[in-house]
């Protein structure tokens, strides 16, 4: 069967149907039956009427049987496809925002900061659909909103966690970390592309080395994609830059707050949405069988007054 055909028809208790074996010895006995010949109760006398009206009995006799096989179908819920529906594939998007005590500097009408979960809060709102989480890092990260495809979480989360009201433990840039645990909160769905947007302002502390390898490594091989946003002063940190690359991500720096509403809308450009079709729900199926039904009644009532054998 094709995806999505509707023409497929299927039972919700199939096994009622072994039922309908009943009507149809009913069928048998009357179509079998040597009632065309009818003996006058004062002389025993043979009376044969015509072949046709004895087919016509035969037919309107039938119309008892065949009724009680449209009820066990009917008892067996039919089903049936519904038409093919397209909905769009889902993207798991991971924000990762910095939220160490430089993103407190100013940054085109406010701070580093309020642009950052501004330019966030648009994006969600605009790609309706995805799920979304957050998490603030600094030296520590927390996990403030978990995947989610309701964009509301996102308007209330800004206040709580501004660097100039961050606990302990989040002064300082630990970029490795902050993406190791987004990428197990993003393992955490089955279904759908992962993506973590990074959004910070200065060089992390844990990628010296070759830890910037080993996090990409890490990141690929659960198929998460890297974008980064330097909104900082200076260059891209070439180790964040790096990890971008390696996953299929890439790294951006915005100068002011037109410039990361850019950013964001090439984000969404390079991680289109896909349109994917699906085969419609199984739907009950009972307008024809329940209109075969109701013509069945109307048959049986009207070749009652006629169409019957009588013993005279």
């Amino acid at each position: 069967m094709a995806e999505g055909d509707t023409s497929w028809m299927a039972f919700a208790h199939p096994w009622v149907l072994f039922l309908e074996v009943i009507p149809a010895l009913l069928l048998v006995r009357v179509w079998k039956q040597r009632e065309g010949r009818v003996l006058l109760p004062f002389d025993h006398s043979p009376v044969r009427s015509g072949r046709w009206q004895t087919a016509l009995i035969h037919v309107s006799m039938s119309f008892s049987p065949l009724l009680l096989a449209v009820a066990i179908v009917i008892l067996a819920v039919p089903l049936r496809f519904g038409l093919p529906k397209t909905r769009r594939e889902l993207t798991n998007i991971q924000f990762c925002v910095d939220v160490s005590g430089s993103m407190t500097a100013r940054f085109g009408s406010g701070s580093r900061y309020d642009a950052s979960m501004a330019a966030i809060e648009k994006f969600v709102n605009f790609r309706e659909g995805d799920a979304f989480g957050l998490t603030f890092f600094g030296n520590q990260y927390l996990h403030w909103v978990p995947l989610t495809t309701d964009p509301s979480a996102f308007r209330y989360a800004a206040a709580f966690m501004r660097p100039e009201r961050a606990p302990p433990g989040f002064g300082g840039t630990e970029i490795g970390k902050a993406l190791l645990a987004c990428r197990d909160q993003l393992l955490t769905r089955e279904e759908g592309d992962r993506m973590i947007i990074l959004i910070s302002d200065g060089q992390s502390a844990d990628l010296g080395g070759s830890r910037d390898e080993q996090v990409a490594r890490e990141l690929t091989a659960a198929g998460v994609t890297l974008f980064a946003v330097h909104i900082g002063d200076g260059e891209i940190p070439a180790s964040v830059a790096s990890i971008c690359i390696r996953t299929g991500g890439e790294a951006f720096k915005p100068q002011d707050d037109a410039a990361l509403a850019r950013v964001f809308e090439r984000i969404d450009a390079m991680k289109e949405t896909r349109i994917i079709q699906v085969r419609g729900e199984k739907v009950d199926d009972f307008r024809n069988y329940c209109i075969a039904g109701l013509a069945l009644c109307g048959l049986i009532v009207g070749t009652s007054f006629g169409l019957r054998y009588t013993p005279w």
